[in-house]
């Protein structure tokens, strides 16, 4: 049997105004010299500018690069700022973090995530999505040393990243479905305890749902936990099959396809819906959990043309072709697309 790797995160910090003490945790992780912020343009006032000072206090010396996309260029961008570095932090959302990731493991140097919004369970994941010529990828990285979730800046930033973020979770249960059918008819390696962590997380938001509501510390404690155990479920399973199945599948074709795509989360939310019929189980509990997180739950919501919705359900197996879930090696022919999304309402 092969010996297997699984990373975690050295220390978690999640609590209300942690990010002032971003330069003392720093330095009991025995950090010093030169340390790169990576943000974005809005997240510069809301985090970054807090990291660095709390980072200059402890006697760090810090540069700043700001960046606008996750794409393999400003990785390369980013890694063309290291010379001395010994530490990246990731200040910002999703692409600012999955960007950070991937240069500082194409770098080989540490990586703190520090998210301003709870949107997806890339905070703590060994895996970044980076836009290239043939559109989004996820790429394996090294997982983050560190996370410093500011519950004051999670829950202050727009309840539509939160109620994405908890969607997302919710995708975990099409997803292990998707894994354990993979599992029977293509004898892939299955983790039960990678398994068992995600269905305990998805059902944990399920069952808080009525409880998320915007500008909560609970509420944001609440998404950032669920989200980083979901993170881990993916290190200990070595890959995103515990919270990636053909609802994912189903979010990127939308991406290819929509003019404006929705958020990751929201997509994967009304993805899970579907897949949940497609598997036999109960969608209707899935839709009102995510009516309940203020989540979209069919195309108007999304505001996405309910065409691209049906192109999107044909096109979603072709994503990733090699990983086996619920819609086959053929997918759905359109008119069965159709009678689904109508079926559970999406359209």
């Amino acid at each position: 049997m092969d010996s297997k790797k699984i990373q975690m995160p050295r220390e978690v910090h999640i609590g209300p105004d942690i990010i002032d003490n971003t330069g003392s945790i720093c330095k009991d992780l025995r950090f010093e010299g030169n340390v790169l912020v990576v943000t974005g343009p809005n997240t510069l006032k809301i985090g970054a500018d807090k990291a660095i000072e709390s980072l200059e206090k402890e006697n760090f010396s810090v540069d700043l690069f700001k960046i606008d996309s996750a794409t393999s260029q400003t990785v390369k961008n980013v890694e063309d700022k290291l010379d001395g570095t010994s530490l990246i932090i990731g200040v910002g959302g999703g692409k600012v973090i999955d960007v950070a990731k991937m240069a500082a493991t194409n770098a080989g140097i540490y990586f703190i995530s520090l998210p301003t919004a709870a949107s997806h369970d890339g905070i703590a994941s060994p895996l970044a999505s980076i836009k290239n010529s043939a559109g989004s990828v996820s790429l394996t990285a090294e997982a983050p040393i560190g996370v410093i979730a500011d519950t004051n800046i999670i829950r202050n930033a727009p309840f539509r990243l939160l109620s994405a973020g908890c969607a997302d979770i919710v995708s975990n249960y099409t997803a292990i479905k998707d894994w354990q059918l993979a599992n029977r008819l293509q004898n892939e390696s299955y983790s039960e305890s990678a398994a068992a962590l995600s269905i305990m997380t998805a059902k944990l938001i399920m069952k808080s749902s009525k409880s998320v509501k915007p500008g909560l510390e609970e509420s944001a404690r609440l998404v950032v936990k669920s989200l980083f155990s979901s993170g881990m479920a993916i290190s200990i399973a070595g890959s995103s099959r515990p919270a990636s199945g053909s609802e994912h599948k189903f979010s990127h074709a939308l991406d290819k396809i929509a003019k404006k795509p929705a958020l990751h989360g929201e997509q994967c939310g009304v993805g899970t819906i579907m897949m949940m019929n497609l598997h036999g189980g109960d969608w209707k509990v899935i839709k009102n959990a995510l009516k309940d997180m203020n989540a979209p739950t069919n195309a108007y919501e999304l505001g996405i043309d309910p065409d691209d919705i049906i192109e999107a359900l044909t096109l979603a197996h072709t994503i990733r072709p090699e990983r086996y879930t619920i819609l086959g090696d053929r997918g759905l022919s359109k008119d069965a697309a159709k009678k689904l999304a109508i079926k559970t309402g999406v359209i």
